[in-house]
């Protein structure tokens, strides 16, 4: 099993910006593919942005793309979400997710087997 702790969320407001990290338990961190997911009340749990293994890959859903940049240091077992220009839409619990498996794509929920306990992120108006 591998441990993952998200941290850095808080009450930011809109237009602010945010750092959101990721600490794997994993000791080979650079074996998984990472993805950061968000769930806002009433809704689905949402993909947010992805990182390939090596971090020379990354993606991004539309509603984020431009203002959101996910990153990752495989030599601290952490990966990144920077949030800029942050929108009240933003708010939400962040996930922190890995997985390994190669049947799925990037943005698919179905391909990370380790998920962390979230951590909350609310933009204000």
């Amino acid at each position: 099993q591998v441990q993952l702790v998200e941290s850095g969320g808080g009450l930011v407001q809109a237009g602010g910006s945010l750092m959101v990290s990721c600490v794997a338990s994993a000791r080979t961190f650079s074996s998984y593919a990472m993805g950061w997911f968000r769930q806002a009340p009433g809704k689905e749990r949402e993909f947010v942005a992805a990182i390939t293994r090596g971090g020379s890959g990354t993606f991004y859903a539309d509603s984020v793309k431009g203002r959101f940049t996910i990153s990752r240091d495989n030599a601290k077992n952490t990966v990144y979400l920077q949030m800029n220009s942050l929108k009240p839409e933003d708010t939400a619990i962040y996930y922190c997710a890995a997985g390994q498996s190669g049947i799925y794509g990037y943005t698919s929920i179905r391909k990370y087997d380790y998920w962390g306990q979230g951590t909350q992120v609310t933009v204000s108006s």
